[in-house]
Parts: structure tokens; C-alpha cells; sequence
């Protein structure tokens, strides 16, 4: 939860960041200094073993205020952010200014690789869904059965889906272990991976079993990944090989690729660039897809019917 929390406070502070060109103005004295990192801390709730260093102003665009640089970090992690300060020193600002000439949801795709991944739905379709994701996650099992049982029969000539591995080590101990096997087998066959990972979404419990033996847990993912292999024809020595060598650095990659997107917490989508987080519901993951398919100039499927009303009693009606 601290790491998440300070994720989110990060996040929220590199939409502060204003670019352009700057001049050094005057130091500021420790006493504003101190002010700054006092005012910060207790405003965005910063733990305390974050440390918050002000650094020396800039002139900005804007009359009776500078930039002030305010840099955080835990851990060897390092996130920056700017601040204007009035020239009194009594004002701290935030703010965001927006450059309307990029397309942030673009710039965001291009940071994501989706080479070599398997793709579930239209490979060629202009709407990219892709989901940072954890195969012991409850919240990740919940998005799985909403986005692959309840969206995707609508969509599936209209997106593709891709899935990246950013499994969340320190409390799901066999994640990584199930994303290695994963990862061993889209190398062989795109349809196993898609048909272990919809497997282990839907068992974690009985995978996890008894928490005290993670052992046999990953046992039961070894054997689902060898089982999937078996009915998909893969070539299973050389499977078990990987499986014994596993490439970690696909899954580290992968988490690098989510800890640069500021991810804090799975599951994470991508679709087209717009960020979604958690285990939204069927609903609001529509609206979002149908938003991005009308930006590709693709017509959204029509909306599911309506539940049908339950009959009611007619007034004045006997009893039976």
C-alpha cells in the first residue's frame, strides 16, 4: 500500500511538470526552501522515508512567479516535478499545462512493445487493448472474466487484446513463476498461452491452496502449462526446457516497461492509449472501447439488450 500510495502521489505530479525554456533565477533561502518541502509533504500526504529536495528556481512565463523544482525519492526511485513559487515566497502554485499539438494517447502507445505477444481478437484491428496483468490478482481475474465473457464476444472483429506481465511479487508468490510459463509457451502457440492464462484467472484459489506451501502451487501451474501444451500439440521438451530456464527477462522487461507508465497496481489497461485502471465493470469498459473506436473511425457494436423486468402481479389478482 506505501508503494502504491507514493506511485499515485508521483502520478499525480507529473502532470505538474511545465516544459519550456529556462533561466536560472536567485537560490532560494532555507527558510522557503523548508516551507516548500513542509507544504508538499502534508498537501500530497509523501511518507516519511520519501525525501523531498527543492532545488534552485527558474524564470517562467509567468509575471511575479518561478518554477521551482522539487525532486522525491525512495528507495533509488526518483520522480521530479515543478512548481511555480511567487517572488514573496508566500505562494506555492500547481497546476497543468497541456501541449495540444501531441497526441498523449499515441505517445503512450508507442512506450508499450506488443511485438511477440499473443494477440487475442482481430490482429489488424485499429483499437489495441492492453492489459498489464498479475495471474494471482483477484481484481486481474475479475477484469479477465469481464473483458474476455462479457465485452470481448461483441468486439472481437474490432480489437485486439494484448496481455503484459507485471505480477505483483512481494504478495502473489507465484505470479512471476506462472507469467515465466506463460511466456514459454506463446512461444509456441499463441491459442495455449490464451487458453492457460483464462485457466489460471479462473482457479487461483485452487491454485494457491494451502498458503504455507507456495511449492505446490507451482507445481499445479507447471502441470496446467504442460497440460494446455498437450492438447495445443506443442513440442513439450523443448517447453520444459524453457520452463526450467525461464526467460525472466520478458517479465522484467515488461514490469521496467509498467514502472515507466507510473502502474502502481493491476489490472492496468491501455486501450488505444487511454489508461483504465481496476476491475471496472462491463459497462464502463464499453464506453471506453466505444471512445476509441469512433477516434479510429470504427462503428462500435451495438449495445447489449436490456435485462428483461420480471413480471409483476396483476392488480386484484387471486391468491392461489
Amino acid at each position: 500500500m506505501l508503494l502504491q500510495r507514493l506511485a499515485v502521489v508521483w502520478l499525480l505530479l507529473c502532470s505538474f511538470v511545465l516544459a519550456q525554456t529556462k533561466t536560472s533565477a536567485p537560490a532560494l533561502s532555507p527558510e522557503v526552501s523548508e516551507r516548500v518541502q513542509r507544504q508538499v509533504r502534508a498537501y500530497f500526504n509523501i511518507p516519511p522515508d520519501v525525501d523531498i529536495t527543492v532545488g534552485t528556481p527558474a524564470t517562467s512565463e509567468f509575471p511575479n512567479y518561478e518554477l521551482v523544482p522539487v525532486t522525491m525519492s525512495r528507495e533509488g526511485k526518483v520522480q521530479k516535478a515543478e512548481f511555480l513559487l511567487s517572488t514573496d515566497g508566500k505562494t506555492l502554485v500547481r497546476f497543468t499545462k497541456i501541449d495540444l499539438t501531441k497526441d498523449i494517447y499515441a505517445e503512450t502507445m508507442n512506450k508499450i512493445t506488443t511485438a511477440g505477444r499473443p494477440v487475442r481478437g482481430n490482429p489488424d484491428a485499429k483499437v489495441t487493448v492492453v492489459n498489464f496483468d498479475d495471474f494471482e490478482c483477484p481484481f486481474c481475474a475479475r477484469m479477465h472474466s469481464t473483458l474476455m465473457s462479457e465485452v470481448f464476444p461483441d468486439y472481437k472483429d474490432k480489437i485486439r487484446i494484448v496481455y503484459k506481465d507485471f505480477p505483483l511479487e512481494q504478495i502473489h508468490p507465484w505470479a512471476q513463476h506462472a507469467a515465466n510459463d506463460a511466456n514459454c509457451l506463446a512461444a509456441q502457440s499463441g491459442p495455449a498461452y490464451w487458453q492457460l492464462a483464462d485457466y489460471l484467472h479462473a482457479n487461483q484459489r485452487q491454485i494457491s491452496g494451502s498458503p504455507q506451501n507456495v511449492q505446490e502451487a507451482l507445481n499445479r501451474v507447471d502441470q496446467a502449462t504442460l497440460d494446455f501444451a498437450k492438447k495445443n500439440n506443442v513440442d513439450t521438451t523443448k517447453l520444459q526446457a524453457c520452463m526450467k530456464a525461464p526467460p525472466d527477462a520478458l517479465v522484467k522487461a515488461s514490469m521496467a516497461e509498467g514502472d515507466k507508465l507510473n502502474i502502481s497496481a493491476t489490472p492496468t489497461l491501455f486501450i488505444n492509449g487511454e489508461r483504465v485502471e481496476g476491475a471496472i465493470d462491463a459497462k464502463d469498459l464499453r464506453i471506453a472501447l466505444d471512445r476509441q473506436l469512433k477516434a479510429a473511425g470504427v462503428e462500435p457494436p451495438p449495445p447489449p439488450p436490456a435485462p428483461a423486468m420480471p413480471a409483476q402481479p396483476q392488480p386484484g389478482a387471486a391468491k392461489q
